[in-house]
Formats: structure tokens, sequence, C-alpha cells
């Protein structure tokens, strides 16, 4: 009798434990949630960006702006996030241009009502060593890659603030802010502004409860950076080669980088800001 009193209270010590092991997970879940968040994503046309608005569709966001240059991919991105069943807009700027980054901010506030979340996806990769950058070039890497999100940012954190509201923004910048490769010498130059940018506004939007983070990420496959290989004289399948030297045994693709920037815009991750991660397969400062 005893023994099959104990038999019963262990089968249900396990069926109490298994339902606290659910209803855990589902706090996680809940967690790592978009729901009721209006995000605008440059560079969301292709690439990092698209991968990143992707992922918060799928995390339940409300809405989305679609950003970039190119029509025709900005309205294909906009038709997918549709299918997936999330209100997603396509606003065409030139990030270059002050206004067009205001108009972002606007736009999107006056078609959602609001805008809490921002991911500054947008970026140029051209190649230059010191001696060979022209002063153009410096100057529009530097406008597209620090002046462009600080507007941005600027323009996000003024409306957040006079409405009251909490907000997030998450920087992809480069693992290559920690230096970089000679041959990328400006675009190494003006990520690294974004990340002191980043932390600093980081610093002083915290009395307002707006978050600012950066991510890292190391070299990613993307339809730029194809383009960029191709112009450099790599063959078409330079993807493969360059998969096969990695030590995990690829390139980052958009879709690893999409559910870190969904986990820093969401409430998952409401005690953190300042924060610079790097999402490599490489460990900066440690050398064969």
């Amino acid at each position: 009798m005893i023994s099959a009193l104990r038999g019963f209270d262990a089968v249900e010590r396990a069926k109490k434990t298994k339902t606290q092991v659910k209803n855990l997970k589902l706090k996680v879940e809940m967690r790592i949630s978009l729901e009721d968040r209006i995000i605008l994503i440059t560079g969301s046309t292709q690439g990092v960006g698209e991968g990143i608005a992707l992922a918060a569709a799928a995390a339940g966001a409300k809405g989305l702006c679609i950003t970039g240059r190119h029509l025709e991919r900005g309205f294909q991105v906009v038709e997918r996030l549709h299918r997936m069943g999330v209100e997603a807009i396509f606003v065409p700027a030139d990030l270059e241009k002050e206004e067009e980054c205001r108009n972002l901010i606007e736009t999107t506030e006056k078609h959602f009502g609001y805008v809490d979340g921002l991911v500054n996806a947008a970026g140029l990769s051209e190649r230059g060593t010191i001696e060979e950058t022209s002063i153009a070039l410096w100057d529009q890497l530097f406008r597209i890659n620090a002046r462009a999100p600080f507007i941005l940012m600027q323009e996000f954190a003024k409306r957040l603030e006079k409405r009251n509201i909490r907000g997030s923004i998450v920087n992809i910048i480069t693992i290559s802010s920690h230096g970089g490769q000679p041959y990328i010498t400006a675009y190494c130059a003006s990520k690294g502004a974004l990340a002191i940018l980043t932390k600093n506004a980081a610093y002083g939007l915290r009395r307002h409860k707006i978050r600012v983070n950066g991510i890292n990420i190391g070299w990613t496959n993307s339809p730029g950076e194809h383009e960029v290989q191709l112009r450099q004289g790599e063959p078409e399948n330079w993807l493969e080669i360059a998969d096969a030297k990695q030590p995990f045994g690829r390139l980052l693709r958009p879709k690893d980088i999409g559910p870190l920037a969904i986990y820093l815009l969401s409430d998952a991750s409401e005690m953190m800001t300042g924060s610079l991660i790097d999402f490599d397969q490489h460990v900066i400062g440690c050398y064969d």
C-alpha cells in the first residue's frame, strides 16, 4: 500500500514538474515577442535588413516600415510580410538626405499612430585603403553608415519622448568596428563611429526608457556582398570557397542575425542598453 502511494506521489510530482516547465517555456516565448510593436527597419529591401523584417513578422510585430532605394524589391518584401499576416508599408528613401531620414520616422508614425522600434541596418561597404580612398567615398560612407543612423535616432527619440513611451533601437554595426581590414578603411571608421554613437546615445536616453544596443556582425552573405565580391573579380562560386574556409563551415546569413535583433527589440532585453555584441565565429583578441 505504501509503495503504491509513493508511486502515485512520484507520478503527480512528475506531472507538476512537466506543467511548470511548460509554463516557464510559455513565459519565455511570450517575452521574446514583438506584439503591438511598430518597427522601422532601414536597408530592409534585401540582406540583413530583410532578414530582420521577416523575423520581426514571425515574432508578432504589429506593423513594419520597410525602406530602401530599390522600389521593386521593397514592394516584394512588403507583399511577403502581408502574406505572413503583418501590416507593412514601403517608404523609399535616400539616407544621404537629412529630410528623407526624418520623413521615414514621420511617415511611420502617421501611418501606424506611433513607432517604438528602430533598426539601422542600412550600410555601404565600398572598398578602399587609406591611400586609395577618396574624400568623396569617405564622406559617402560616413553619411550612410554614421550620419543617417544619428538623424534617425534623434528623430525617433524626440517623438518617443514627446509621447512618453518606451522604445528600442538596434544598430547593425560590424566586427570590423574594432579596427578592421586595411582594404575597407573608411567603412571601418564609419562603423566605429556608429559603435561609439550607440553607447553614447544609450547612456543619454536611459532616463526616457529608450534602449540602444548594437550588433557587430561578422562576414555575412547577402546580395550586396555578392555584388561587391564580383566587382573585386572573385568567381561566381566565391561563397562556396569562403564558406569552406570558416571555422563553423559557412559565413553568416541574414537569418542568423534576425533572432538576436528581435531579442534586443523585445521586452526580454528590457534591462539591457549600451551593449555591443560581437556576432561572429572569430574571436576578437585571440590569435594562432
